[in-house]
């Protein structure tokens, strides 16, 4: 890993940054700290984003290892009826009614479509994200008790000895009702 300094000073609004090179990788950050023979404003920004977007780690290959996948393996385009649109408005509380947002899902649809393609042939499907490791469970046992008031206190809202849930996502109304709440507001 290359080597540098760095001294940051402010006096009023100027920043003055001094890197000591020791990478040719410094080279497009020296230029980009420069503007019109004078420092930007945000050296420590630009360094920053500047080591944050190269690749340190050896294990992270330097280009894709994925190939894209043609059009002609992938099923056809999925298209989405009104009925289904409208159930996903309710669900997902998202308006798709415009021509964009039906684009944008299409695009998504399609974009996923491309797990069709994986063959996953004597793949064993994952029980755990650490499979290498071996999870130990204790019985399933009691082990502390009578601390409910200690609880219920750390609760905001409380009635009697339960809990108070904060209100759900209230669903949007179907397309005939908000055609129909929409004409009553123009009245």
């Amino acid at each position: 890993m290359s080597s540098f300094s760095l001294a940051a000073s402010r006096r009023g609004y100027s920043y003055f940054v001094l890197l000591k090179k020791r990478c040719p990788s410094f080279k497009p950050l020296l230029r980009n700290l420069h503007f019109n023979g004078k420092f930007r404003k945000d050296p420590i920004l630009n360094l920053t984003r500047f080591l944050c977007s190269k690749s340190l780690n050896p294990k992270i290959p330097k280009e894709p290892t994925w190939e894209p996948v043609s059009e002609d393996q992938l099923p056809p385009p999925t298209q989405i009826p009104p009925e289904l649109v409208d159930k996903l408005e309710r669900l997902a509380l998202v308006d798709f009614r415009t021509k964009q947002g039906l684009e944008c899902l299409e695009k998504a649809i399609r974009f996923a479509d491309q797990l069709h393609v994986v063959d996953t042939t004597g793949i064993e499907p994952m029980d755990s994200v650490l499979e290498d490791r071996a999870l130990f469970l204790r019985e399933d046992t009691a082990t502390d008790g009578g601390c409910a008031e200690e609880l219920l206190q750390l609760a905001n809202k409380t009635v009697e000895e339960y809990f108070v849930a904060p209100p759900g996502n209230i669903p949007l109304p179907k397309k005939e009702e908000r055609s129909s709440m929409l004409k009553h507001s123009e009245l």
